[in-house]
């Protein structure tokens, strides 16, 4: 690039391509992969051959130095590089999001099964297999940009699609309901769950008594605090939840009929979660653990994946539910009103540079596209005019939708003008109607053409009133439905969820009011609940029902296969490298990762005297980084994992967590240094609690086709405990 290419105006597109320093090699001689690519394309940096210069173009022979009086003198103010590099460092941050702050993401494409014209006129949904860019951004809520990964949390997932008639923003969150129905509360929430003013803690956490304090004062919470005490709070990957658009939406024809409808993403992996001990200690070692998941797999080619389904319900059947369509703490039950296919998401290319990208890209439920529109839930309602105001503040002016990444791939022409960050040269004139700039841009509506967004037509009328519908005043129900649905295994943890939280809560009287809402859901949760806490059993409450609805467990989402499942190999010198090349080799080949793990980095001397490379030190790593774990055959190679603290609780925590173990030969001697039961390890029902031994019988293909079909179950949560 010569110096006079340093800087390029596209005037077509107002495109700015500037020299800053950037990793491309991954993006050198690449091709665009979609329109967005191809206009992100003209944004990115190429300095890879260019000298060093300031933001005027002016190069610099010296950035290490000061210029000085002088080689011990003072610094000159004079020195115009030193105070721009200065002031351009201490002007690099900008605010982080109130809420949403930790968050990873990814580019991608969204393809459609079938057109589904029949009902709605998005231009991006009428064709099969054509495929729309998009952007997604997966995040926690309470905690800040600086949080762990892996705290109990609700986790966003937005998605903005790069339609040819614009924008479209699916905001949403991988649990279907939220903690209020009216968005005037939404300040309350957030002060509520936020860290607490005086001292600012907890971070990341909802463990505290003012959030605590509120919900049990807002028993429309009571739906939304089933979900978030449930194994969805800590998924185990971004790529392994579901997500879901919490409000319901309308569909549009392009003659004007309105459809209801509710969005729904399914991971193709299944939908996991860790379990809350591991997610604990994962936070320690591994405070990135969801974001790297993500990046890594995307790299590895592995590229995540979901269906997008939708829920529809004519605009006649309305009131044909005993809920509120327009009411966010509520759902539909998929026994009610099927989930159906409609198309798939895969993201398969991270972005280049965090900042640039994944912080600036901002999100907004109100960008729609023709054929998609809002209703009035009053959530919905009062998002439509947060999301634009935040990004106000946060991007530094209403110029934040010409950001690389927030920019529609569709023309934009408006009579907007000036303000912060005003990347675009508008001539001539900047008003509607004029004559003089021959009319334009003029209302894309004046042919009746297809592409333009027309409002549903909804008649509306009432009294001006501070009041929710009384259909909006079922609190419990729903809450009920949720626990009837889960497992034992999920019940448990909800329990053990409401009992560590709430033993949080410094006020007696928060836990007593929460137990008793509780009481409204189940009689059960709620004295267990109470029990763990040393309160006595709230009175029962008749009336509840006992309706289920399977869908809602993940017993029943499980996927299929164990593509990208990590698998431990714990090794040390004496070990049957045999063994691990052959399990290995089964495992890579049903899409499963595996890494030797040993003492020390580099090789460790096999039985036959080969050498078996390691891929990682065990004292770097920890077995909730992984899986699923596999001990191999060798005398001395027992002997030393035994007598090795790191690897006894590698393998003890792998059992606790209820993780699928594998061994082979003497590699049972360290599932009993790690205190497993007699009957587990010895046992014949060993395969049953996802320990496979072999019996000393089964080769290393037995055992790798034993591991992935426990791999495929996830957990085993009947386990019996440890020894003491």
């Amino acid at each position: 690039m010569s110096r006079n290419d340093r800087f390029s105006l596209d005037p077509a597109k107002g495109s700015a391509r500037v020299s800053a320093h950037h990793d491309s090699s991954h993006r050198e001689n690449a091709v665009p992969q979609d329109p967005k690519d191809e206009q992100l394309e003209r944004f990115r940096a190429a300095p890879e051959h260019d000298a060093l210069t300031t933001d005027q173009g002016v190069r610099v022979d010296d950035t290490d130095n000061a210029l000085r009086a002088g080689t011990r003198g003072p610094t000159l103010l004079e020195d115009f590089h030193n105070r721009e590099k200065i002031t351009h460092f201490d002007h690099e941050r900008i605010p982080e999001r109130v809420v949403h702050a930790r968050g990873a993401g990814a580019y991608g494409y969204f393809e459609p099964y079938a057109s589904l014209s029949e009902y709605t006129c998005a231009d991006f949904l009428a064709e099969a297999g054509r495929r729309t860019p998009v952007f997604v951004r997966f995040s926690t809520v309470q905690g800040p940009r600086g949080s762990a990964d892996t705290v109990r949390d609700v986790r966003g997932f937005a998605t903005k699609f790069y339609t040819r008639e614009g924008n479209y923003d699916l905001v949403g969150n991988n649990m279907p309901v939220f903690f209020i129905q009216d968005a005037i509360k939404f300040p309350d929430f957030v002060h509520a769950v936020k860290m607490e003013p005086q001292h600012e803690m907890p971070t990341g956490a909802s463990a505290h008594d003012t959030f605590w304090d509120f919900v049990s004062l807002q028993p429309e919470a009571t739906h939304m605090l089933m979900w978030l005490m449930s194994d969805r709070a800590i998924p185990r990957s971004f790529r392994m939840m579901q997500g879901f658009g919490v409000h319901t939406f309308r569909f549009v024809t392009a003659d004007g009929r309105g459809t209801f409808v509710k969005f729904h993403w399914k991971p193709v992996l299944g939908v996991h979660s860790l379990v809350w001990d591991e997610a604990q200690i994962t936070a320690g070692r591994d405070p990135d653990f969801n974001r790297r998941d993500l990046w890594e797999a995307i790299e590895a080619g592995s590229y995540p994946e979901w269906e997008l389904g939708v829920q529809l319900v004519p605009e006649e059947d309305e009131f044909s539910f005993d809920f509120d369509l327009l009411d966010a703490t509520k759902i539909i039950p998929e026994e009610q009103v099927p989930v159906r296919p409609v198309g798939r998401l895969v993201l398969n290319r991270n972005p280049q540079n965090f900042f640039a990208e994944t912080e600036q890209v901002a999100f907004h439920t109100a960008n729609v596209v023709p054929g998609i529109d809002f209703t009035n839930d009053p959530l919905l309602q009062g998002r439509n005019f947060s999301y634009l105001d935040t990004q106000l503040i946060r991007l530094g002016g209403p110029n934040f939708s010409q950001i690389p990444v927030n920019r529609p791939v569709a023309d934009v022409h408006h009579n907007h003008r000036d303000g912060y960050g005003q990347q675009v040269i508008h001539p001539g004139t900047n008003y509607f109607p004029n004559s003089l700039g021959g009319g334009c841009p003029a209302h894309a509506g004046a042919g009746g053409g297809a592409g333009v967004f027309r409002h549903y037509a909804e008649r509306v009328d009432g009294r001006k009133i501070r009041e929710r519908s009384p259909s909006f005043q079922d609190h419990y129900s729903q809450a009920a439905l949720f626990w009837n649905s889960m497992a034992d295994w999920e019940r448990r943890h909800i329990v053990e969820a409401f009992r560590f939280e709430l033993g949080k809560v410094v006020s007696v009287q928060v836990r007593e009011r929460m137990t008793g809402n509780l009481a409204n859901v189940s009689g059960e949760l709620a004295a267990a609940v109470a029990d763990g806490l040393g309160l006595p059993a709230p009175q029962p409450v008749t009336g509840i029902t006992t309706a289920a609805s399977p869908a809602l467990s993940q017993e029943n989402l499980r996927g299929e296969g164990v593509r990208t499942r990590k698998v431990a190999v714990l090794v040390a010198g004496g070990a049957d490298a045999g063994q691990v090349a052959s399990v290995r080799e089964r495992l890579t080949g049903a899409g499963a990762l595996v890494e030797v793990l040993a003492a020390k980095d580099g090789e460790v001397q096999g039985a036959g005297g080969e050498g078996l490379k390691v891929d990682r030190a065990l004292p770097t790593m920890a077995s909730v980084l992984y899986d699923a774990v596999f001990v191999p055959d060798g005398a001395a190679a027992v002997n030393e994992l035994a007598a090795d603290p790191a690897a006894v609780r590698f393998v003890e925590e792998a059992y606790r967590h209820g993780k699928p173990l594998a061994v082979l030969g003497e590699g049972t001697r360290l599932l009993t240094a790690a205190k497993l039961p007699e009957d587990v390890v010895l046992g014949d029902s060993a395969a049953g609690h996802g320990v496979i031994t072999g019996n000393g019988t089964a080769t290393a293909e037995d055992v790798a086709e034993g591991l992935i079909g426990a791999l495929e179950q996830h957990r085993f949560p009947y386990r019996p405990g440890l020894l003491n």
